[in-house]
C-alpha cells in the first residue's frame, strides 16, 4: 500500500489544532538550560539486530534567555502556539540499524539493510503550560559517511561475547538526509489523584516530511507518580520528537511510571526502503506500526533520569519477530 506525502501532511495540518488557552501559562518563566545525554541499544533486550544502538546529545535554552530570532521563527511557523514561552534546542546524534545475522557477509535479502544516520537538529519548542509545540528540522548523512560501521566494530572488537559484523559492505550508500517534524503534546486532558498519586494522561499528535522518515503519528502518554506537571512525560524514542527534552520541577524530589501507546502511518523509512537517489537494498515496509513504550522517570532537583523499553511491532514483511530495545536517559539542568 502506497501513501502519498502530500496526503499525509494535509491530514497532519488539519488534525493538529491551534487552541489557545486563556490560563496556559505557569507563573514563573523557567531561566536554566537543559543538558540532555540518551543512549538507546537493544541489548536491554537481550538481542543485537534491528534498531541496534543510538546515542543523543542535545541542548536546550532556557524560557528567559531564548533568543529573539526562536520567536521570529515561531511566529511564521504554522500551528506553533504564538503565546506559547519558547525555547530553542540543538541536537547531535548518530543511529544504526543491522540485520539478525550479524556473521554473513554476503546480502541477506531478506533481511534489513545495514545502515548508520549521523545527524544535527535544530528545534523550536514553545510551552503554554498545557499544550507543548514542537517542530524541528534534522540534516545528516546516511552510509559510511556515518560512521556506523566504524561505530560499531569498534564496540564489538572489544566486547568478547559479542558477534563480530561482517557485513557491513552491504549498508546503504552514502546519501544526504534532511527530516522536518512537528509534534504537538496536551497536558491536563485527563487528570486524577487517587491515593495520593497524581494520574494524567498526554496525548501527542505529530508528522515527519523527508528523505529520511515520512510519517504520520498519534499517541498516548499515562504516567502515575509525583510532581507530572515538571514535563510532559519522558524523553521519547526515536523517530518520535524528544518534546521533553526540558523539565521545571516544583518540588525536591518528583517521579513517575508511564505507559506510552503509539500508531505511525509511514509512507517513507530509508532504512527499509533503501536509498532514494541510487539502487540499493530494502525490504518490503509496513505501511502501519505500532509501538507499547513502558518506563519510569524520577527527578531529584535539577537532574532527571529515566528508563524506557520500548515494544514495536514488526516494520517489515520479512521480519519475523517484532523489535524490542530500551534507552537510558540523563537530563541536567544548569
Amino acid at each position: 500500500m502506497n501513501i502519498n506525502f502530500k496526503i499525509i501532511s494535509l491530514l497532519a495540518l488539519c488534525l493538529i489544532p491551534s487552541v489557545v488557552f486563556a490560563d496556559d501559562f505557569p507563573v514563573k518563566v523557567d531561566d536554566k538550560r537543559v543538558f540532555n545525554l540518551v543512549f538507546e541499544n537493544d541489548i536491554f533486550a537481550g538481542t543485537d539486530q534491528g534498531y541496534t544502538n543510538g546515542v543523543r546529545f542535545a541542548w536546550i535554552s532556557s524560557e528567559k534567555h531564548s533568543p529573539e530570532i526562536v520567536n521570529k521563527i515561531a511566529r511564521n511557523l504554522p500551528h506553533l502556539d504564538p503565546n506559547g514561552k519558547k525555547r530553542i534546542s540543538f541536537a547531535f546524534g548518530q543511529s544504526m540499524f543491522a540485520p539478525k545475522d550479524l556473521t554473513q557477509t554476503a546480502l541477506i535479502v531478506n533481511d534489513r539493510p545495514y545502515a548508520g544516520w549521523l545527524y544535527g537538529s535544530v528545534g523550536v519548542v514553545s510551552d503554554t503550560g498545557k499544550t507543548l509545540d514542537n517542530a524541528m528540522l534534522t540534516v545528516g548523512v546516511i552510509g559510511p559517511l556515518s560512521l556506523a560501521e566504524d561505530a560499531q566494530k569498534f564496540i564489538h572488537k572489544r566486547l568478547p561475547s559479542s558477534t563480530y559484523p561482517r557485513g557491513w559492505a552491504n549498508q546503504l550508500k552514502n546519501e544526504p538526509g534532511i527530516e522536518f517534524s512537528y509534534e504537538r503534546k496536551w497536558r491536563d486532558i485527563y487528570e486524577a489523584k487517587p491515593f495520593g498519586f497524581a494520574v494524567d494522561a498526554v496525548p501527542h499528535l505529530g508528522v515527519s516530511l523527508g528523505n529520511v522518515n515520512t510519517n504520520l503519528s498519534v499517541g498516548t502518554t499515562f504516567r502515575l507518580g509525583y510532581d507530572l506537571p515538571a514535563d510532559y512525560g519522558p524523553p521519547r524514542i526515536r523517530p518520535s520528537l524528544p518534546g521533553s527534552d526540558f523539565f521545571v520541577p516544583t518540588q525536591k524530589v518528583g517521579g513517575y511510571l508511564f505507559t506510552t501507546v503509539e500508531g505511525r502511518a509511514v509512507a517513507r523509512n530509508i532504512f527499509l526502503d533503501g536509498n532514494t537517489f541510487v539502487s540499493s537494498h530494502h525490504v518490503d515496509k509496513r505501511n502501519f506500526v505500532g509501538s507499547l513504550q513502558v518506563g519510569a522517570a524520577l527527578t531529584y532537583g535539577d537532574v532527571r533520569v529515566s528508563y524506557t523499553h520500548v515494544f514495536m511491532t514488526k516494520e517489515f514483511k520479512q521480519q519475523d519477530t517484532a523489535t524490542q530495545f530500551g534507552a537510558i536517559t540523563f537530563s541536567y539542568r544548569f
